[in-house]
């Protein structure tokens, strides 16, 4: 990270390292040690640690006890979880992520069961257990609540000591209309965004689920109480995105969907090909869903910064391109000339939306190396780096050459770099 002039990075903390059982149990040293050598590592290079509690994994305990994030009770664990980060870590670690992508859970996790703990009901899936149209919404709510009280005590008893700030992230897709002339997918595309990523922070900048989830859901979406509502109002100093793509969004209010024309989803049905076409929205990656549309970029940073008002920093804090690794050589993988003019796209429109006003701080792409990545397992590749799983080798692609050169001014840029670097330099942002 340091050859690459990096400085800052993110990384998350194991729930289950730290407390194995939770509130339950006793600290794990080895857990605890092995954090505090990563973050004093960083810091020996200059590099600042950003560090999320939770990314989706906690104690298998608290999932046969009570049913984890369907459960209040989990708000409490994962309190007691945040507490003892701070109280361990916070001398040193000046900025706190408390979830990573709430949204992302409740939809894979509760609604898709694709991920642990594998709940859902049809049409979504064919799962042992849940209910795909409400459990979704009582997880976010115990989520975001959670979120609110490690924030609360954050502030009240670290924050002023230790000097940090702490915030959130979400995966923040963008959408736009399938049929640019008709109003009903423009109006679809703008529900899409509400029911995904102001799901997230309207609760947190307004103390309220947005308007218009308000207006299609009733008894179903969880009410918020007044105490809890300020709570929530003041429990972010900035917002985190996880930005990689954008997609279609096509009415199914008034016209026939085959597929997401759910209460749930907003009876909108997103897609990265054009049914009337079949033409994809950009260029596919490895990834499904996942297509290079850098306009995406500046758009969905707009939107955030029209919707609430420019009020509070934003960090994109994941933003990274899909490489297939199956029947592909590792020289192949290493010269990867598209990750380059990924990241050069996506930061130029990034550059654009800085220049328009938006108050962005942070850059961080994912990822530095080769990750398990879920269920692709090592399929696919996001990293810098290419690791070599026999040897554990990491190899630098193409890509973390270039971006070496895009963060020490190297001669070679072309005239948009140069100028995309100005327009961060002026807000003296963070990068991975």
């Amino acid at each position: 990270m340091h050859s690459l002039g990096i400085n800052a990075y993110r990384f998350s903390i194991s729930w289950s390292r730290i407390l194995p059982r939770g509130r339950l149990g006793e600290v794990n040293p080895k857990g605890v040690e092995f954090y505090n050598k990563i973050i004093d590592a960083l810091l020996l290079k200059g590099i600042e640690p950003f560090v999320t509690i939770n990314h989706s994994d906690f104690p298998q305990e608290l999932e046969d006890k009570y049913g984890s994030w369907l459960s209040p009770l989990m708000q409490d664990d994962f309190v007691y979880f945040a507490e003892t980060c701070f109280k361990t870590f916070g001398d040193r670690v000046k900025y706190w992520i408390t979830l990573n992508e709430p949204n992302l859970v409740a939809q894979v996790g509760y609604m898709k069961g694709k991920w642990p703990p594998s709940r859902c009901s049809y049409p979504f899936g064919n799962c042992s257990f849940g209910n795909s149209q409400i459990e979704p919404l009582l997880v976010m709510h115990n989520m975001l609540l959670a979120h609110a009280k490690a924030a609360y005590l954050y502030r009240d008893t670290f924050q002023q000591n230790q000097g940090g700030v702490i915030g959130m992230t979400v995966l923040a897709m963008m959408y736009e209309p399938m049929r640019d002339e008709n109003d009903l997918d423009h109006k679809a595309a703008r529900r899409a965004l509400a029911f995904n990523l102001a799901w997230v922070y309207d609760p947190l900048i307004f103390g309220d689920y947005p308007p218009e989830m308000r207006e299609y859901h009733r008894e179903e979406l969880p009410e918020f109480s007044i105490e809890e509502k300020l709570l929530l109002k003041r429990s972010i100093d900035f917002i985190g995105i996880n930005h990689y793509s954008t997609l279609y969004a096509k009415d199914c209010i008034f016209s026939t969907c085959l597929n997401g024309n759910t209460l749930i989803e907003g009876f909108t049905f997103t897609s990265g090909y054009n049914i009337d076409t079949g033409s994809p929205i950009g260029e596919p990656t490895a990834m499904a869903r996942f297509f290079v549309v850098p306009r995406g970029m500046e758009e969905i940073i707009e939107y955030i910064k029209e919707r609430y008002n420019n009020n509070k920093p934003i960090f994109v804090l994941e933003n990274g391109y899909a490489q297939s690794l199956q029947n592909t050589n590792v020289e192949d993988s290493i010269e990867d000339v598209k990750r380059v003019e990924f990241h050069k796209e996506y930061l130029d429109s990034l550059a654009k939306a800085i220049r328009n006003g938006a108050d962005v701080r942070g850059y961080f792409i994912w990822s530095l190396m080769d990750n398990f990545e879920w269920a692709l397992e090592y399929n696919i590749a996001f990293g810098l780096y290419y690791v070599d799983r026999q040897t554990l080798q990491r190899i630098p692609r193409l890509s973390a050459k270039w971006y070496k050169d895009f963060l020490t001014n190297n001669t070679l840029h072309s005239v948009t770099i140069k100028q995309m670097k100005e327009s961060f330099l002026g807000n003296n942002l963070l990068f991975l």
